[in-house]
């Protein structure tokens, strides 16, 4: 039962995507946009807790 609702959560996913897409492109460049600026800060954050340890966690 819980495969076919990971199923079923995927494909809406997908079509919501699509979606979104489809009706406004601009909104989407923008939607994945910040989810690489969200990916680039938090990679940032982690090298800096990284190079905090490194220091001494000073």
């Amino acid at each position: 039962m819980a495969v076919n609702s990971k199923k079923v959560a995927v494909y809406v996913v997908v079509v919501f995507v699509l979606y979104v897409i489809i009706t406004d492109p601009g909104k989407a460049a923008d939607y994945v946009q910040i989810g690489f600026e969200g990916i680039s800060d938090a990679a940032k954050a982690i090298g800096d807790f990284f190079t905090w340890l490194a220091d001494g966690a000073k």
